[in-house]
């Protein structure tokens, strides 16, 4: 770690293991999607903190260290401002989703300079490929999730790519440079980023791998199939 990230590091990471960054980094966002205040009221996902931690976690087991510190650090420098950084990221992603809505929002966030716009652009590029190849070498466990592509978004679908611009729209500079750094090393080693993350969701849901929760979705829809 470089001498200026290590000024950027405060008394909440210091000396503290993998796990326990991404236990606080966990309970930061959740308290900021608690206060998420949804047009239709609250949503049923914010009363459901083990759904919540199970996803966050799947993708943070895959950061580094260095990458936790420095969102860490945006949460708790959003914080001091008073500014809800999920409240951010749900409103980014209306864009997309719910485009007049957006067109009032828009205006309260922070600026996003065209420099920090092509980062973000990139990296989706490169994820989206990412989500591509995985539909279809696990086609069931990819139907879980979102649906992939901006274009299929609607009011009621915000898809991966959608999802993903929103939260790195979110990142402070130096989070977005970690990150995409991350990112160009996996896309370097030819690894799979999405597919090392939803490893990490069917671990975490109780399957010995990928290969035995698609199986499990298989047989559950073989089931269902005959039933009817």
């Amino acid at each position: 770690m470089n001498s200026k990230m290590e000024n950027k590091k405060t008394p909440d990471t210091n000396n503290l293991s993998k796990d326990e960054l991404i236990d606080q980094l966990i309970l930061l966002e959740w308290k900021a999607f608690d206060k998420v205040e949804n047009e239709g009221g609250r949503a049923d996902c914010q009363n459901n903190f083990l759904t919540f931690q199970i996803m966050r976690r799947s993708q943070y087991l895959t950061w580094t260290e260095e990458l936790l510190e420095s969102f860490i650090q945006d949460f708790l420098e959003a914080n001091e401002r008073g500014w809800n950084l999920i409240t951010e990221k749900y409103g980014r992603m209306m864009e997309s989703t719910a485009p007049e809505k957006y067109e009032e929002l828009k205006a309260y966030f922070p600026e996003i300079s065209p420099e920090k716009k092509a980062i973000i652009e990139a990296i989706v590029e490169i994820q989206v490929g990412w989500d591509e190849a995985f539909a279809k070498e696990y086609p069931l466990m990819s139907s879980q999730g979102r649906s992939i592509h901006t274009s299929e978004d609607s009011l009621y679908n915000t898809s991966s790519e959608t999802y993903l611009r929103g939260e790195l729209s979110t990142y402070s500079d130096r989070t977005l440079a970690l990150y995409g750094n991350f990112v160009a090393q996996y896309a370097k080693r030819g690894e799979n980023l999405i597919k090392d993350t939803v490893k990490n969701t069917a671990i975490l849901y109780g399957y010995s791998s990928l290969e035995a929760a698609e199986e499990a979705l298989g047989e559950e829809a073989l089931r269902e199939e005959n039933e009817t």
